[in-house]
């Protein structure tokens, strides 16, 4: 992968200058500023700034998330879901809705709200279709990663689903500021690289703020590395982590088809080891969990 100083290097004069230009201005604002993710929803920092204390009282989170309607409607959806309410056991009212599916899963549930909401700003005209993908994915990872969780009974699938919306705010962030260069969103190729080769940091520098847990960071921001993630003495091989979890999802979230899984080499993996999950296991997650994931994927968009 390209580093972030070499994207472009080999590109025409014309784009030269935007790139050298977006360049300093990323590595600069990464290294000397708290930077924010522009576009999102006041009410979404809000809950984001009040869920980070863990003494806020549930009446106080609902009187933030009600001051936002399509936000409470948001959660009343995921906790109406088939994962979050296997015996339909409808609720109706935004306190209730909040004490059932916890804090987590409204932190989660506005990350995903607050990215839906931002390809519908003015200020990222044109980007609507780029958001839309990254969210759309996001959604999809986030669920696979639930289900994932729950399988292999971890208790903190909550996590593994704010860690699936998470891994790609610094993507996000990256697209806004290279709206600034339009010569550099009008080629396709150096959209990519630029995107490939700043995010990972970008969204690194943005979550470090927002408190997260330190098992929850790194899975947001080092999950898709398929290599051995894990530092010498960080746990045992057989002592699975969030970031294990999240590989998994990565990969089975691509699988249609549960046949598919036969022979499939990303099943002899580290983090399948790790997490107990042979062929079989993930057959399972694949065909008990579909309906969970197609009602956690429907209540996270819109």
């Amino acid at each position: 992968m390209a580093q972030p100083e070499q994207v472009g290097s080999t590109r025409g004069a014309g784009l030269a200058t935007s790139l050298a230009e977006f360049t300093r201005r990323m590595a600069l604002e990464l290294a000397t500023e708290c930077p924010e993710l522009p576009g999102f929803p006041e009410v979404a920092l809000r809950v984001r700034k009040a869920l980070s204390d863990a003494d806020i009282a549930i009446d106080d989170v609902v009187r933030i998330v009600g001051a936002e309607p399509s936000l409470s409607v948001r959660l009343l959806q995921i906790a109406n879901s088939v994962a979050l309410n296997p015996a339909a056991q409808r609720v109706t009212t935004l306190r209730t809705a909040i004490a059932r599916i916890g804090f987590n899963m409204a932190r989660s549930a506005t990350i995903a709200f607050a990215m839906s909401q931002m390809r519908r700003a003015d200020a990222w005209h044109g980007l609507e279709g780029h958001f839309r993908t990254i969210w759309e994915a996001s959604a999809r990872l986030a669920a696979m990663g639930y289900a994932v969780a729950r399988h292999c009974g971890r208790g903190n699938a909550d996590q593994a689903l704010l860690a699936g919306m998470l891994h790609s705010v610094g993507k996000l962030f990256v697209l806004t500021r290279a709206n600034r260069f339009p010569v550099l969103l009008a080629d396709a190729a150096v959209r990519e690289e630029i995107v490939s080769a700043w995010h990972a940091r970008a969204g690194r520098v943005l979550l470090t703020q927002w408190n997260l847990p330190a098992e929850l960071l790194q899975a947001a921001c080092d999950f898709a590395e398929p290599a051995e993630h894990r530092a010498a003495g960080e746990g045992a091989m057989n002592d699975s982590s969030l970031c294990d979890v999240l590989l998994a999802a990565r990969y089975l979230v691509n699988i249609r088809n549960p046949g598919d899984l036969a022979g499939a080499a990303f099943l002899g993996a580290a983090p399948f080891a790790r997490l107990g999950l042979d062929e079989a296991g993930a057959e399972q997650v694949l065909a008990a969990s579909d309906a969970e994931i197609a009602s956690l994927r429907a209540a996270l968009a819109d």
